[in-house]
């Protein structure tokens, strides 16, 4: 069970490599994010995250799966936005053997 973010924030969970890469399993981060910026904010946290993990990965916002549009993503008109209290998770694939 993760705790709730702090006032303003939304949290963002770290799985399997995303998790090794980090160093970290959850990390708040500054509310609202328009989700087309997520990638472009954690890359700039962690340098090179976005091709060793992100681009790799799966986002769920509140357990439903979401597609990250690029940054230079046309505004749409519903674009979505991630919100105080949210949760954001990041799935990179994994592998069994």
């Amino acid at each position: 069970m993760t705790t709730k973010p702090p006032k303003g924030h939304f949290n963002i969970l770290y799985f399997a490599s995303a998790g090794s890469y980090t160093s970290k399993n959850v990390e708040a981060l500054p509310a609202p994010l328009p989700l087309r910026k997520l990638f472009a904010t954690l890359e700039e946290r962690y340098q090179g995250f976005r091709a060793s993990v992100l681009d790799h990965s799966l986002v769920t916002i509140n357990l439903t799966y979401v597609d990250v549009p690029g940054e230079d993503a046309a505004e749409e008109a519903e674009e979505i936005v991630i919100q105080e209290g949210d949760e954001v998770a990041i799935i990179p694939p994994v592998s069994s053997g």
